[in-house]
Formats: C-alpha cells, sequence, structure tokens
C-alpha cells in the first residue's frame, strides 16, 4: 500500500516567510506491509491476534465474525476460539512509525482502550440487581454510571452491553425504585433519571424486559416524568423512546399516558424522532380495539387535533405521515369529526398535503376530506363542500385517480368527486398554486 501527500504543503508550513515553494512535488510513503489489516488493507489503529496467530485491526476481524464467518480469513482454518489478545509491541511500532512520519501530514493512533469482556457486563448487572434488592441507591448509582462509560467508549462495549442482559439488570432495578417513594426523595428520583438515560439506546429489548418495563410501578414512574414540569427534556425523550416497547394495551390501561404523551408534542424544542415516537403510540392507542373511542375522545378533550394542525403545516415526510393518520383516525369519532370539522386550518390543510409528501400521507389525506364531507350533512354544512372546492381537492382527486392508489382510497375518491362535482358551479375559482397537475399523465 502507497500514501502520497503534497510535499510542497509541508514545506510552506515549515518554512514560513521564504521564497522557496514547491507545488508540484509529490512523496510517496510505503505503509510496512505487516502494519496493515490482511482484511481492510488499511493502517491497523487496534491491532489484535486471533486463535490462529494472524493479526487483524480488532473492528475489521469483529465485522467478519459478526457476519457469521468462523474462519481465519488468511489461513482458513476455523478458529477455536473467538477471543483477541491485544497487540501491544505492533501497536507501539505502528504509533512509532507514525511519528517519525507525522512532518508528512500522518497523525500518531492513539492507544486504544481495552474492550470490555462478556463477563464484567454480567458481574456489573448481577451487582446492580442485588444493589437494588438491598435498596443500596448508592452503589446502585455507580454501577449505572460504569455502564454508562462503557458505552461512550466504543460501539463495540455497547453491543456487548446489550447483548449480555444488562437491559433487564436496569429494569429490574428501575422497577424496584420507582416503587419507591421517588417523588419525595431527591437521591431515588436522580437515580431513576440516570437508569432510564441508559436504557433509552439499549435495543433490541426481550419480551421479558418489555414486560417488566410495563409493570405498573415502572409505568405510573415514566408518566410522572412526562407530566413532570422541571425535569430535563433529555429524560422526557427516554421515557418516549422506552414506551414505544411497552405493549398497546397496557399503554392503554395507564392512567396519564395521553395527557403525557401531548405534553411531549407541544415541546416546542422536541426532536423530530421524538415527535415521530410520540404519534406512534397516539396511533396505536387511538386505533387500538378496546376502547379506542374513549381513548380518541380524551386526546379530543386535550386538543390534540388543533396541535396536529399545527405540526402539519411545516413537518417532514415521517412527522408528516403520522400526524395525518392520527388525525384519520380521530376524524372517526363524532365529536373529533365535529372539532377538526370547525377549524378553520383543517381543510386547506389537508388538500394542500395530498399529492405532496407520501402515497400513505395521500391515503390519510383522502380519508379525513370523506370523513369531514359527509353525506348525510351534505344539505347542512354546504360550506365545508364549498371550501373543498375552492381550495382545489376536485382537480386534486382526479389527479390522484389516474396516477393510482389503493381500492378503499379510490372508493373514497370517487365518493368525493359525486359529492362535490354539484358545488363546482358555486366557486368562482380554484386556487391553482395548490394543485399537483405534474402528476397527470399525458395521452400521448
Amino acid at each position: 500500500m502507497v500514501l502520497s501527500w503534497t510535499r510542497g504543503r509541508v514545506f510552506r508550513r515549515a518554512r514560513k516567510g521564504k521564497d522557496l515553494q514547491v507545488n508540484d512535488l509529490e512523496v510517496e510513503i510505503s505503509v510496512p506491509s505487516h502494519f496493515r489489516c490482511p482484511v481492510s488493507l488499511d493502517l491497523m489503529k487496534d491491532p489484535v491476534t486471533v486463535s490462529t496467530g494472524i493479526t487483524y485491526d480488532r473492528d475489521s476481524i469483529e465485522k467478519w465474525i459478526e457476519e457469521g464467518n468462523n474462519t481465519c480469513p488468511v489461513t482458513k482454518r476455523v478458529l477455536t476460539t473467538f477471543d483477541m489478545i491485544p497487540n501491544h509491541a505492533l501497536r507501539r511500532m505502528i504509533q512509532d512509525w507514525c511519528v517519525e512520519h507525522r512532518s508528512f501530514g500522518i497523525e500518531r493512533i492513539p492507544t486504544p482502550r481495552i474492550p470490555i469482556t462478556p463477563y464484567e457486563v454480567s458481574d456489573t448487572c448481577a451487582k446492580i440487581v442485588n444493589a437494588a434488592k438491598k435498596g443500596d441507591e448508592s452503589k446502585c448509582r455507580e454501577l449505572v454510571r460504569k455502564i454508562k462509560g462503557w458505552e461512550k467508549e466504543s460501539d463495540r462495549n455497547k453491543r456487548c452491553i446489550v447483548a449480555n442482559g444488562a437491559s433487564l439488570a436496569l429494569v429490574n432495578a428501575f422497577d424496584f425504585f420507582s416503587s419507591l417513594a421517588f417523588e419525595e426523595n431527591n437521591n431515588v428520583s436522580s437515580l431513576l433519571e440516570e437508569i432510564l438515560g441508559v436504557l433509552a439506546w439499549m435495543r433490541p429489548m426481550s419480551e421479558e424486559v418489555k414486560s417488566m418495563l410495563g409493570s405498573k410501578s415502572s409505568m405510573s414512574c415514566m408518566v410522572w416524568f412526562l407530566l413532570k414540569g422541571n425535569i430535563d427534556l433529555s429524560i422526557k425523550q427516554s421515557v418516549a423512546m422506552l414506551l414505544k416497547e411497552v405493549p398497546t394495551e397496557v399503554l392503554a390501561n395507564t392512567q396519564g399516558v395521553a395527557e403525557g404523551l401531548v405534553k411531549m408534542i407541544k415541546e416546542p424544542i422536541g426532536s423530530a424522532s421524538i415527535t415521530k415516537a410520540c404519534l406512534s403510540m397516539i396511533f396505536k392507542l387511538v386505533t387500538y380495539s378496546k376502547g379506542k373511542d374513549v381513548l380518541s375522545q380524551r386526546f379530543v378533550e386535550l386538543d390534540l387535533v388543533e396541535v396536529l394542525l399545527e405540526i402539519i403545516v411545516d413537518c417532514e415526510k415521517g412527522v408528516c405521515e403520522k400526524a395525518l393518520g392520527v388525525l384519520d383516525s380521530i376524524c372517526g369519532t363524532k365529536q373529533g369529526k365535529e372539532i377538526a370539522k370547525n377549524n378553520a386550518l383543517t381543510i386547506p390543510l389537508v388538500v394542500k398535503k395530498l399529492l405532496r409528501v407520501s402515497e400513505l400521507s395521500s391515503c390519510f389525506a383522502v380519508s379525513i376530506i370523506w370523513k369531514i364531507c359527509d353525506k348525510e350533512a351534505q344539505e347542512e354544512e354546504e360550506g365545508v363542500f364549498v371550501e373543498a372546492v375552492q381550495v382545489g381537492v376536485f382537480q386534486k382527486l382526479l389527479v390522484l385517480l389516474q396516477v393510482g392508489c389503493g381500492e378503499s382510497t379510490k372508493e373514497k375518491a370517487t365518493e368525493l368527486l359525486k359529492l362535490l362535482n354539484g358545488y363546482r358551479s358555486k366557486v368562482d375559482c380554484v386556487d391553482s398554486s395548490s394543485l399537483e397537475l405534474q402528476h397527470l399523465k399525458k395521452p400521448f
């Protein structure tokens, strides 16, 4: 392997103020072959030796093994063990070589930290469970911070932590301490915050972990954090991510979840990922077969329709899809439909998103308009139909049918066209800026 650096740049930096200018010369530095990883052919940063005696860069050989290979890439012999021994002697040689050639822009590789082992993780997890059972808050905090420190060191440590049962130990500790009077004990409350922060990035979670996370005490504690005013936003975001893992039935039966989710969506500095997570949970709740009408009613009372319309005004694709999906479900209830119908933003915004975001968003948009423009209320609420035609929904529905859509959406669009056709003569003009005529197929 040969690496090249422009020598002129080096000389100019080293001899400032002198007339020497070397722009075209290049120097070729040959990297010793035994400094390169046999897999990636790059300079090794963390050389390790496997059971066959061959040295590789740690990241490269770990990726090779994670892909399902159990042989040595060079010798093709089966690895008797997946243990890797750090080659400190070779790493020091590489570092010395980098220092010798630093004038050519080569940076010295840092000394890597020794990665944690499955035994260390398992032992720490056992100590966490033990400390929780004894109610030893300070010891538990110390061990949680230890895991937090490991996670920050490398992605490999993170994978090792997740693979060796850390989430189960932490959920056990969280469940125990959340059953105490944590609202009145700042020490316990701050410990629970630290556990939430660590649990938030642990994926995937086993069914046992999800089940324990959905326990009565754990759920009450997480909802308390969502609703509490002076809690750091990052903790609320961790709670929102963890609630996604809880079964829908548990969410539906936990008091305060609806209030907490709506409050999170209203947070002015909440990230798009958190907004999507909250909207996903709300969608699951309002489409949940058992008691969805009651839950939808509760969300309507919390002014969710207004919140959703504010989100739809200017948001990214994923958030828009979920917001329209939730609005569609809420419009399926009598009160939700009335609230949406009486809001001046509903028809213009929903029509604007039709054909502009994605096929899924268009399906939700058609469904919302179909529910609001109710055939039974056609004579009583003529203004809604006129407004829909005014903002260009008739033309957009024609385009949608031509470009193609799902069968259910097609039926609703056809029915809407029949209903709206009679109101076209009552509209003076159509907002051409809202039309998506570029989707229209040419006849030739």
